[in-house]
């Protein structure tokens, strides 16, 4: 079955307003870039965004959020983003901080069809407030229910028009389970080539989980946060 579609604004055809969307990648390394402009130039509003961060300032989700489209965000770590800061402090933007290995799992749970999961992190501090604990060995747990969204966006390194995706070292941490969470994934490429050109082996993501895919292009491949030594 051929899921190619002619690019990012034909991809996200059908997302609207209000809705509940995750985008992969890890910091900036992996970020579906193409389809984060093609939502800002839809414009798009009231968005959930679930994302291990909030981008920066005029890149990634930063372009998102500077227009004001994003309602909520989902996020581990989002220390680069001044504009996140602002609105957050002026309670313009809701914001759930997650522990970034909850939201890790959060995810994976929903690609696995598990509703919930104990866990310890985040016990007796305000990530807890109005969560069920529970005690297993003598060590208290909280529950965390399973992360979905309507729309998963990642970017791979390699696909086919089948929708197999073939991910690079750092970008797999959560793309290929978010690519099995949300009920329409959309998946950009550098790379997209026909049935068979991939090895099996390689596949990280099988296309059963891919609803549409199209090759991207104009990749910046931006640094988050560049740290040199001096040369004694």
């Amino acid at each position: 079955m051929n899921k190619t579609v002619a690019g990012a604004e034909d991809a996200i055809k059908d997302i609207n307003d209000g809705a509940t969307v995750m985008l992969g990648g890890f910091g900036l390394c992996g970020i579906p870039e193409n389809t984060i402009a093609a939502l800002v130039k839809k414009g798009v509003k009231e968005l959930t965004c679930i994302s291990n961060n909030a981008g920066v300032d005029d890149f990634g989700l930063g372009l998102l959020l500077k227009t004001r489209q994003i309602k909520k965000m989902m996020s581990s770590y989002v220390g680069e983003n001044e504009e996140f800061e602002r609105q957050l402090l002026n309670g313009e933007l809701e914001v759930d901080l997650i522990p970034q290995g909850t939201l890790a799992t959060r995810i994976q749970m929903a690609a696995m069809g598990i509703p919930a999961f104990y866990t310890p992190a985040g016990y007796g501090t305000e990530i807890a407030q109005g969560k069920e604990t529970r005690e297993f060995n003598g060590k208290m747990y909280l529950m965390e229910n399973a992360l979905h969204a309507n729309f998963a966006i990642v970017k791979a390194w390699k696909g086919d028009t089948m929708g197999n995706l073939v991910f690079r070292k750092t970008t797999r941490n959560f793309s290929t389970s978010m690519a099995k969470a949300g009920d329409i994934t959309i998946a950009e490429v550098e790379q997209l080539v026909e049935p068979g050109k991939l090895d099996p082996d390689e596949i990280h993501v099988a296309g059963i989980y891919v609803h549409r895919i199209f090759q991207g292009t104009g990749y910046e491949r931006r640094i988050e946060r560049r740290t040199v030594r001096i040369q004694q």
